[in-house]
């Protein structure tokens, strides 16, 4: 987990406290509105509390058990409230963190608009408005979200990520994208605004992170919908019941039948539900990931295919230097060291990675150049080659056909040994450099795009899970071959254009099939669109934020493994105390309604096994067991059931066996241990 993520724990003091008042608060019956099962909960409390003062007042009737009944209803509504209240917390507790990323800053604004140059004026970053462009230079901070336009900066993302090493951000490509609240390290960059003060990259995240903006998913409107059914359903079971017991002259007050509602009402789910979603989102967040909606959560568990961007997803994005090679007669180390300082002047990420691996490999220093007489040819993109002249020597580095003609040759009659070290990168997707020594070839440098460690075998967890892993790049068939096979996905899509990666997902989704999608560039925002898993990297574009339905913090497209185990588990909770809840209310509805009538119909003493002390008993030691056990399922359903790969059909028996056989048992034990209590107290 990254460093800024706020570690809480399960219960956190400051969190339980606010949740408390929280609890209070969601007793607004428009709340509650929004949850059928509890909202019918609050009314009986409602209408018991009513009865219990009518009987104070009018001294008759049962006040001590009418009052005991309507205490436990409403602890029943405070408890399903506490759980979705501590649910929020913990995700406010996470908006407090990236709140404090944000502070008003100021800004270096071009006074001259048109031509982005000259005189600046010093303005407060809320003052900005899109399209402004600003200076942003080292050890300034970035105002707000925008796109380089010219420059290329360091930029110390970790506000946002969490990561302490720096990016390389630059005008052009999929890198040019910065966020509010980075701080530039070293020098300048000119950034084009292109998001108004709250709306940044920074207020979503908070927005998100609240739960502001979480809306129900399909399955879970699907579960409402059958929750406010069953609530139906037994309304006119009790209503029925009245009926019968008025029939056959057995008195029961309509605060006992109201209180059976409750308890055999899915109050359980219904109570949890909400903390359920809530509590899904928050594990993302907890993985620097951020959903804009629990809808993509819950398709993430469903994934059967995941499309990754080569460049900047499965690889660093950038070429870099892997290997010096020699040609017969001259040593590795020679063409590492012509390698350096031919590199001196090129800032590109493939002549700064020759650096560094000369350096590493060879322990070589950076020349000392000064008191010598030097000219050094910087690297054009004309010219494809850099190099140095200094005490007689003359070295060059750079493309194959430049470095051969630098050395008055042609790829005729270059040395055989030569042209095969540059087959033989060629061949396995690398790019070659030449290097030469007054007209002397040294060797190649070979160029590759380096795939991210670690991430085969994230692929192969990937496949045990059954999800198919496909690579999109736009580099030809031979190249994506190659990273194909090094990085372990199943299958690849080469010189693919946006297009194509479109027409591939719909393709994939008209055979039903739920597609994952990971991406950084500005290339990737169709597919990012369509996918039904959208996962944008951080270090990505802008487009490719907004077109995403996730955003992944740290840039980690393995981290889908994450994602999709999440998704899973939030199914397999709501799914476990779904199953566990029904089979409870089965359980209550056999215990309690023998209780209820066997005095009236001898013949139900057979299905009376629990042997309640009374009706009154038994319906009290009911509802404190109806809100008792979404006490006891809180931590549940915000840590989530353990997700393990296992079929559908052992995951059905894996339900069935611990939460249905569970939510049988459970009541049975549970009412009778209470109902003892209740006896042994006098409390009914």
């Amino acid at each position: 987990m990254s460093s800024h993520t706020v570690a809480q724990s399960l219960f956190d003091t400051a969190i339980m406290r606010n949740a408390v008042k929280d609890a209070f608060r969601k007793l607004d019956p428009r709340e509650l509105a929004r949850n059928p099962v509890i909202f019918v909960t609050e009314v009986v409390a409602a209408l018991v509390t009513f009865l219990w003062l009518r009987e104070i007042v009018n001294r008759d009737g049962s006040p001590f058990f009418s009052g005991q009944i309507a205490a436990w209803l409403w602890f029943t509504v405070l408890f399903a409230t506490f759980a979705e209240a501590v649910a929020e917390g913990r995700g406010k507790a996470q908006a407090a963190s990236l709140r404090r990323t944000r502070s008003d800053t100021l800004a270096k604004r071009f006074r001259d608009q048109s031509a982005f140059a000259g005189a600046v004026d010093t303005v407060n970053a809320l003052d900005l408005r899109v399209g402004d462009v600003v200076l942003v230079e080292a050890n300034d901070i970035v105002p707000l979200d925008g796109e380089i336009i010219e420059g290329v900066a360091s930029v110390n993302e970790s506000a946002i990520t969490g990561e302490s090493a720096p990016v390389i951000r630059e005008a052009g490509g999929d890198r040019s994208a910065v966020t509010g609240g980075t701080t530039v390290l070293s020098d300048w960059i000119k950034v084009r605004v292109t998001a108004a003060p709250g709306s940044t990259f920074i207020d979503r995240m908070i927005a998100l992170v609240e739960g502001a903006e979480r809306q129900k998913t399909p399955n879970e409107l699907a579960l409402s919908i059958l929750l406010a059914g069953m609530t139906l359903i037994f309304l006119i079971a009790v209503v029925t019941l009245w009926g019968i017991a008025g029939y056959s002259g057995t008195l029961v007050s309509v605060v006992v039948l109201v209180a059976l509602l409750v308890t055999l009402i899915p109050t359980t789910i219904g109570g949890l539900l909400s903390a359920i979603g809530i509590a899904g989102m928050d594990r993302l967040i907890r993985f620097n990931v951020l959903a804009t909606s629990g809808r993509a959560v819950e398709a993430a568990g469903d994934v059967d295919t995941l499309l990754l961007d080569k460049t900047g997803t499965i690889t660093f994005g950038n070429r870099m230097a892997t290997e010096f090679i020699a040609v017969p007669g001259v040593s590795s180390r020679a063409v590492a060291e012509a390698a350096l300082l031919a590199s001196g002047a090129d800032l590109t990420p493939e002549g700064r990675s020759i650096v560094a691996l000369a350096k590493s490999e060879y322990g070589l220093d950076e020349p000392e150049l000064d008191g010598k007489e030097h000219v050094i040819v910087p690297f054009k993109a004309q010219t494809r080659i850099s190099g140095i002249d200094v005490g007689g020597r003359s070295i060059r580095k750079g493309a194959i056909d430049s470095v051969l003609k630098f050395a008055n040759l042609n790829a005729d009659n270059a040395p055989w040994e030569f042209r095969q070290a540059v087959d033989r990168v060629a061949r396995t997707g690398g790019t070659p450099l030449g290097v030469a020594e007054n007209g002397q070839l040294l060797g190649v440098v070979h160029l590759k795009d380096v795939v991210k460690p670690g991430i085969k075998e994230r692929f192969a967890a990937l496949r045990a899970m059954g999800i198919k892993t496909v690579m999109v790049t736009g580099d030809n068939p031979i190249t994506a071959a190659a990273i194909a096979s090094e990085a372990g996905v199943d299958d690849f899509l080469a010189e693919a254009t946006p297009e194509d990666k479109l027409a591939f997902i719909r393709k994939e989704q008209t055979g039903g099939r739920l597609i994952a999608m990971c991406g950084d560039g500005t290339n990737d925002a169709p597919a990012l669109a369509q996918a039904d898993v959208g996962v944008a990297m951080q270090t990505g574009t802008q487009a490719a934020r907004e077109a995403g339905n996730m955003v992944d913090l740290d840039s980690n497209p393995t981290k889908l493994i994450e994602i999709v185990e999440i998704g899973k588990q939030l199914l397999m909770t709501r799914g476990s105390l779904t199953t566990f809840s029904i089979a409870n209310d089965v359980a209550k509805y056999f215990a309690i309604l023998p209780a209820l009538f066997v005095a009236t119909y001898p013949e139900l003493g057979a299905l009376n096994v629990m042997r309640l002390a009374s009706p009154q008993s038994a319906i009290l030691s009911a509802v404190i067991f109806n809100a008792l056990v979404i006490v006891a399922l809180i931590p549940l359903a915000l840590k989530g059931v353990t997700y393990k790969p296992v079929g559908a059909a052992a995951l059905l028996r894996r339900n069935l066996l611990i939460y249905g056989v569970g939510g049988l048992i459970v009541p049975f034990a549970g009412i009778k241990i209470i109902d003892l209590i209740v006896a042994a107290l006098h409390l009914a």
